[in-house]
């Protein structure tokens, strides 16, 4: 009997989305016998090529199990960021890219999120994703009598991607995905209780960990736009002041740039919860006049003073 593969996808939300209508979109993948079916929020319209590009660093991906291989995850997260890159619309990043220790910022097998953003954010990072493996079920259905036996092997990925900014450590993105997978087959006088599936067929469970990573993309480029883009002064010397940002962040040679002072973080009094950081003193502004290494830029002072290294620039 010829194997018919469906994918269903579901998405849950657990945390902050941006609004959007629900849209149901359906692809062939391999011919007649597949079929994919996905729920999507947050449909993103593409930029202006010419504007500038968020920088999202994306960790090694978790997993609840220390059972399952980690190559799953690897490749997985690969897919994502390339995925995200080929949108054109952020600049994703390997954490590993960046040369960071991240054994100092884990506990539990989990994240301290709080401290992996204010490193990232002196790296000039803008945002922070974490992925993550909640837990892959297989659950397997047959007639109970009989030599030959129809067999159902439902396998079901459950991943959760989280973003956070790299500026205040703030939470804009939460969401759980679960990807289902279900085969129809025929199996001739066996055991379904010894059937090793999963064993046997290691790159169907893949296919299922990267698509639903892979189905984020839309979400967490909707997430960024609650971003605000940013860079910084890496370094001054004598008029040219040296950005963390260029032409591959989508800076253009006679953009304005804003020089902005950090301003105070403020809380709640009552409940003692973070509200948001105020806008802080505007110190003038700034002229791209050239590009250097991988992705920096050259400016020059178009008006203000008292600038020095660290300084956050913003779009003008």
């Amino acid at each position: 009997m010829k194997a018919v593969v469906n994918y269903l996808v579901t998405i849950a939300f657990a945390g902050m989305v941006s609004g959007g209508l629900l849209g149901c979109v359906t692809t062939d993948r391999s011919g007649p016998s597949m079929r994919r079916e996905i729920k999507d929020e947050n449909q993103v319209a593409r930029k202006d090529d010419s504007a500038p590009r968020k920088r999202l660093m994306v960790l090694p991906f978790l997993d609840t199990s220390d059972k399952r291989p980690q190559e799953f995850r690897d490749r997985a997260r690969t897919a994502f960021i390339q995925d995200l890159n080929r949108s054109g619309d952020v600049i994703a990043i390997d954490s590993r890219e960046l040369n960071l220790d991240l054994t100092k910022m884990m506990e539990g097998g989990q994240y301290k999120l709080s401290e992996v953003s204010k490193a990232a954010k002196a790296l000039g990072v803008n945002a922070v994703l974490e992925g993550k493996i909640n837990d892959i079920r297989i659950k397997r259905k047959s007639d109970n009598v009989g030599v030959v036996r129809h067999l159902t092997s439902v396998f079901e990925v459950v991943a959760q991607v989280r973003v956070v900014t790299a500026r205040t450590g703030n939470e804009v993105f939460n969401t759980v995905k679960t990807v289902t997978l279900e085969e129809q087959g025929v199996r001739v006088a066996e055991r379904v209780e010894t059937d090793k599936y999963l064993q046997n067929n290691p790159e169907m469970v893949e296919v299922l960990v990267k698509d639903a990573f892979l189905d984020f993309t839309p979400q967490v480029l909707g997430s960024l736009e609650k971003i605000s883009w940013e860079g910084r002064i890496a370094a001054i010397n004598g008029d040219r002041l040296y950005l963390n940002v260029g032409k591959i962040s989508g800076l253009q040679m006679g953009d304005l740039l804003k020089v902005m002072e950090d301003g105070d973080d403020v809380y709640d009094p009552e409940s003692g919860s973070h509200i948001g950081r105020v806008p802080g003193r505007l110190k003038g502004t700034l002229e791209v006049i050239s590009y250097f290494g991988n992705d920096g830029s050259i400016a020059i002072i178009h008006s203000g003073s008292g600038f020095k290294e660290n300084d956050r620039i913003e779009l003008y």
